[in-house]
């Protein structure tokens, strides 16, 4: 007798899945509108960790070269925790440690500032040295000063009038919020920190996952898109904490040698400036000032050299390198991407703003060179 075969499914064991119905306009517009209430809901439940997030991410993708070296040297284990740890501990040290020195340095320099308070209170305030240098106006400013500032009665009423303008209770409310605002700020920090590294650690694979989801959305733009933007962020790094910082060591040096008084506050200052465009020449005239009212008319003159000399080399030769050559943009735009970003979105604009502006220019130039490829 011949055997013959049971059909398939007839036999015990799981049924096979039935083939997927094909989608409708009822039930593509359905899993659309779950997908964006969803997005939407996890956007509102994570919107007050969004900027710890995008730090991170910005973080990330500036040290994603060095994290690679590191990773070529010793590959990662089987936990992956090294790289990840110590570049993590890294970057917090990196900016915990500069903000502790300009704490103390700044708490060192407001007792002076009491102790000096104290001393215009009992003995007046006399007329400074470079008042009798001012190019016009001397006698004038100096008889007023001798009248209202040089003997204790004056200065005591100058200082009275000065606490009477200042309302207690507004001092109150100030130091409240400021005081939720460091708590708020420490804790955005070590949710940074935090996501800084899982991204360290689970990165490649994240990437991947973006790459094709921005693929599968929009095609083989979706994933040049995507990394020119990376490109971007990477290169607005370069260009502007790096040299920012840079021009606020070559110019702390300035101030030390030239005399200039807290030469560290003023450099710490003059490094975050210079990261904005235009803000350096603040921070350096600022020092020639203080420079000046000390007497030192050649270093306040120096200083306003120095500074000129650095701010035109960095931003006229390095940043339009760096931050031009990422994002394959002209560095007008680049500027217009930093200030309208920093309009826009605060210090977070400083990156997002050059990231926006590539994207927008690449998919331009793609448009109206007609076809997908990429347009140098």
């Amino acid at each position: 007798m011949e055997h013959v075969k049971p059909p398939p499914g007839s036999g015990p064991g799981p049924l096979p899945a039935p083939p997927p119905a094909p989608a409708t306009g009822a039930s593509a517009f359905a899993r659309a509108a779950l997908v964006v209430g969803l997005g939407a809901l996890g956007v509102w439940v994570l919107h007050p960790f969004l900027p710890a997030l995008v730090w991170a991410v910005i973080l990330a993708i500036a040290l994603w070269p060095l994290r690679e070296r590191l990773v070529r040297i010793k590959p990662p284990g089987k936990h992956n925790l090294l790289w990840p740890g110590l570049l993590t501990l890294a970057v917090a040290l990196v900016i915990l440690v500069p903000l502790v020195v300009v704490a103390i340095q700044a708490a060192r320099e407001a007792h002076d500032a009491v102790a000096f308070w104290r001393q215009i209170e009992e003995q007046g305030w006399p007329v400074p040295d470079f008042v009798s240098r001012l190019p016009f106006g001397a006698s004038h400013v100096a008889a007023w000063w001798q009248e209202n500032l040089s003997h204790p009665q004056g200065s005591s009423e100058v200082l009275k009038r000065v606490d009477q303008s200042i309302n207690h209770s507004s001092l109150v409310g100030f130091g409240r919020t400021f005081g939720s605002q460091i708590v708020h700020r420490a804790m955005l920090f070590g949710f940074t920190l935090l996501t800084l590294f899982f991204l360290f650690r689970d990165g490649p694979a994240l990437a991947a996952q973006g790459l094709s989801a921005a693929r599968r959305l929009f095609g083989p733009r979706g994933e040049r898109v995507a990394r020119q933007m990376a490109a971007s962020v990477h290169g607005t790094v370069d260009g502007l904490v790096l040299v920012g910082l840079g021009e606020g060591f070559l110019l702390g040096v300035v101030y030390f040698f030239a005399g200039v008084p807290h030469p560290v506050l003023l450099g710490a200052f003059t490094a975050l400036a210079a990261m904005i465009p235009f803000g350096a020449p603040v921070a350096f005239g600022l020092a020639a000032l203080l420079a000046a009212a000390q007497g030192g008319v050649t270093a306040a003159i120096v200083v306003a050299v120095a500074g000129l000399v650095v701010t035109f080399v960095a931003d006229h030769f390095v940043r339009p390198v760096l931050i031009g050559g990422a994002t394959r943009l002209p560095f007008l735009w680049v500027l217009l991407g930093i200030l309208g970003g920093v309009e826009s979105f605060g210090l977070l604009g400083l990156f997002l703003g050059p990231a926006v502006m590539a994207a927008l220019v690449l998919l331009w130039r793609e448009y109206t060179a007609g076809d997908d490829r990429t347009v140098a």
